[in-house]
């Protein structure tokens, strides 16, 4: 029911749903036959979790992006800098809006900040309405028998497919806009912050919808089938590379499991969108767990205080060949590979006895599909804090894991160039090469590359111990 009660164009707030197509909101607005404003603000005071720089490079061309297809329909985006909350009011009275709808979000400030939006939006006498756009399933849908949030991946997944996901939402067939809109420069809307930006960003990446709907058709047809046997070879291009897409909303979850339903492949790779639904739920359950450990008695946890140490993992300088291959990959591109973030997570957490909020951070400075709540549960699900964690004795061997998932090297020798030359029997471990074959290779330890920074099973018997002491005994 579209039915509005005054005279007026229709505001359509785009947040992270950067996207015309399976977009609720701008689905309801276009089908009230009134005039439609898209509208996006921005304010890095108002997100609580500003983005990092790898975010910021990719939502400013996603916008380009999203103006981009307005025009084709004969619309444009218009850009506002400043807080939601001031500046969509403004707009809905200069404009004499009679309505405005957005797709909600469940990060708990964005919860509340949506909750006296609307407020203030209904006292002023507008209609005011939000859908989902960016979850399968919403948080409160999705419960136990006992109607308590999910805490273990496995029974909440099963859950959500005896439910079954919803389609997604119909086509727009026929849109106004709203003419004349002028818009802030998107310089001023998301102005350049500084710090590290991914060097390889522009020759990976295509930000925008159209590149979306793009990269998932090839998924299907040619990576789907094989996704279960391939996603963990790091040296393949065995993913579908939709995680930053997903994260900006420039593709939805809903038209990911329409594309897939039915196909070899499809289980194996839903679970993996099912692991970004669950922690969402997770987030929006239990909000603290932002920057507190999920299970409490992980307080007690020792952490080292080392930056020195901590720096070196960051610009992958851990001698560690995976751990750096995969530290050098996000800071080139934004990205890492899924098996080397479980292993570079748990070496910082357990190898180095790092708290794991340092490496949370990193990634949500450098990621481009820095997703808070599945950033946050992948961080406390590797050091053992989260939910449905690894068991404190899990601690991944950085030798074992590079040579099972990377045994030809590959995704060791593009990450790593001053080891390319290394005989692959040897370029797992750099130190135990003989040095006729370092020499050979170009390499001088401790100066073209490190040697570890600490022995794995020194590391690991700390680790256990501590963990033994300090949690497994409470």
């Amino acid at each position: 029911m579209t039915g509005l009660d005054r005279a007026g164009p229709v505001i359509v707030l785009f947040r992270r749903d950067l996207r015309l197509e399976d977009n609720p909101a701008f689905a309801w607005a276009a089908r009230t036959g009134r005039d439609v404003m898209p509208v996006f603000t921005h304010c890095v005071d108002e997100d609580g979790s500003a983005m990092g720089a790898g975010s910021r490079w990719w939502l400013r061309r996603s916008l380009v992006s999203l103006d981009r297809e307005l025009r084709s329909y004969g619309g444009c985006l218009k850009l506002c800098a400043g807080a939601a909350e001031r500046e969509v009011p403004r707009l809905a009275q200069d404009s004499g809006a009679a309505a405005v709808v957005w797709n909600r979000r469940y990060v708990e400030a964005d919860i509340n900040r949506d909750r006296r939006l609307k407020a203030r939006l209904k006292a002023d006498g507008l209609q005011a309405q939000s859908f989902n756009a960016s979850l399968l399933f919403e948080p409160w849908t999705v419960k136990t028998d006992v109607g308590e949030p999910y805490r273990v991946f496995t029974p909440f997944w099963r859950r959500c497919m005896a439910i079954g996901a919803s389609e997604p939402t119909e086509a727009v067939e026929r849109v106004t806009f709203v003419r004349g809109l002028d818009s802030d420069a998107i310089d001023h809307v998301i102005p350049h912050r500084g710090g590290e930006v991914p060097s390889e960003l522009d020759e990976l990446w295509t930000p925008g919808a159209v590149a979306a709907r793009a990269r998932l058709k090839s998924f299907v047809a040619d990576g789907l089938e094989d996704y279960r046997s391939r996603r963990d070879l790091i040296g393949e291009d065995g993913t579908s590379l939709l995680s930053p897409h997903l994260h900006f909303g420039e593709i939805g979850p809903r038209q990911i499991a329409a594309a897939v339903a039915a196909r070899d492949g499809s289980d194996s790779f839903l679970r993996q969108v099912g692991w970004r639904e669950f922690s969402a739920h997770l987030l929006y359950h239990v909000p603290r767990m932002q920057g507190e450990n999920l299970r409490p008695e992980y307080d007690a946890m020792p952490w080292r205080d080392d930056a020195e140490t901590l720096e070196l993992w960051r610009r992958g300088l851990t001698g560690y060949p995976l751990v750096d291959a995969g530290m050098r990959q996000l800071m080139r591109t934004g990205y890492m590979h899924n098996r080397a973030r479980m292993v570079a997570a748990s070496f910082l957490t357990k190898h180095l006895m790092i708290d794991w909020r340092h490496g949370a951070d990193w990634f949500h400075d450098m990621l481009v599909d820095a997703d808070l709540a599945n950033n946050i549960a992948g961080w406390q699900w590797t050091a053992g804090c989260g939910a449905d964690a690894a068991p404190y004795f899990r601690i991944f061997n950085p030798l074992l894991q590079s040579s099972r998932f990377d045994s030809e090297g590959a995704y060791l020798r593009r990450w790593l160039p001053e080891l390319a030359n290394l005989p692959t029997r040897y370029l797992h471990a750099p130190w135990e090469a003989p040095q006729d074959d370092l020499s050979a290779a170009g390499i001088v330890l401790d100066d073209t590359y490190p040697r570890p920074i600490i022995d794995h099973s020194v590391a690991r018997k700390r680790a256990l111990g501590h963990y033994a002491t300090h949690i497994k005994a409470r």
